[in-house]
């Protein structure tokens, strides 16, 4: 029984590796020109449904709020879509003299380039009690810049390996991602209190269309007796990407908490989330459009779809530790101001309250 309510919570993770199980048992039924016509109901319907449902369920009224903490929002856009990738970008060209396979090793650099996700980084936030306006706001801001910025920066880095020209990536691009988002973002003010009553699962539909992408992803790969995926490379991979993750969250720690950073706590907590956080949503469509054709697309996808559920983990094992820290630094921090306010003075207490969570 209780196993069954675990995969009914993680059904998503289990229908990834139904997904991968399905494509290696019969891979004709997905591969481009087979019974699901992925060329056009992935590429282009799939694709589209996903943005669309994006679009539908921004709450981007409600990010008006979070505007004013610029400083925040640079440090986490450029933590994300800069420093991010450089790095990643630097440690691979040292991991390139290792055995590793390359198309994994330049699938660590697709996931570096990726925006924040629309949904984990906030629910983890929010679980630990950060600043989860900010969260909101980076989350569907840094959506709307990795539309851009994604695919501009696979290219910089891994130009050469897509066999589709440049125009017609962007051409596509437009057509199944910023138009249906564009779209959804319209609808969405015409229905929005409709949406507000009835809250339609909008993660459960993009995670069941994402499924059918990863399906026919890899119907592609196990169709092509040329891939050999070796056990080492896999290991190594999913080794890399815990330790990625890991020393990315200390180093946004350290940034974030030094004495004239002007951040809170709950800031503290938003920047550590939001900042090692990537995609799998927005980044596998993107991927199924920029890489169209390439034979190695899925072994390109796989350290995203290993990135996607260990940061889901590590974030949710890591949430009580943060929590404690965050609550013991708001303390003190609050005993530390507390002589600039005056004790008889109920609105300077209600300020320091305010201003540190609680």
């Amino acid at each position: 029984m209780r196993l069954l309510e675990r995969m009914r919570k993680d059904w998503f993770m289990v229908g990834i590796v139904l997904a991968i199980a399905g494509a290696k048992l019969e891979p004709s039924i997905g591969v481009n020109g087979g019974p699901l016509k992925p060329e056009i109901t992935v590429s282009y319907i799939a694709v589209a449904t996903i943005f669309f449902n994006s679009g539908l369920s921004l709450k981007t009224e409600e990010l008006t709020s979070a505007l004013v903490h610029l400083k925040l929002h640079l440090f986490i856009q450029i933590f994300t879509l800069a420093f991010f990738p450089a790095a990643i970008w630097l440690f691979l060209q040292l991991l390139s003299i290792t055995p590793i396979n390359e198309w994994l090793l330049k699938g660590l650099q697709t996931v570096g380039c990726m925006p924040p996700p629309v949904s984990s980084a906030v629910i983890l936030t929010k679980a630990v009690g950060g600043n989860e306006a900010a969260a909101i706001f980076n989350s569907a801001f840094g959506s709307f810049l990795g539309i851009i910025i994604t695919p501009l920066l696979l290219l910089l880095f891994l130009g050469s390996s897509s066999s589709v020209p440049f125009t017609s990536i962007f051409s596509q691009l437009f057509m199944t991602v910023v138009v249906p988002l564009i779209i959804g973002q319209i609808v969405r003010r015409y229905i929005k209190d409709w949406l507000e009553r009835k809250k339609p699962p909008f993660g459960a539909i993009s995670s069941s269309v994402l499924l059918m992408i990863i399906y026919t992803t890899f119907c592609d790969t196990f169709s092509n007796p040329n891939i050999d995926l070796d056990k080492f490379s896999l290991v190594l991979i999913l080794f890399i990407i815990f330790s990625i993750q890991l020393s990315f969250m200390l180093l946004t720690f350290i940034f974030s908490t030094r004495n004239n950073s002007g951040f809170t706590p709950a800031d503290t907590v938003a920047i550590i989330f939001c900042s090692t956080h990537k995609s799998l949503t927005l980044g596998i469509p993107m991927l199924k459009i920029v890489f169209a054709g390439h034979e190695h697309l899925s072994l390109i996808s796989v350290p995203l779809l290993i990135y996607h559920p260990a940061q889901i983990l590590l974030g949710s094992v890591l949430v009580p530790t943060i929590k404690s820290w965050m609550v013991s630094r708001q303390k003190k921090l609050l005993q530390t101001r507390e002589p600039l306010a005056n004790l008889n003075n109920p609105e300077g207490l209600e300020y320091l309250s305010i201003k540190f969570g609680h």
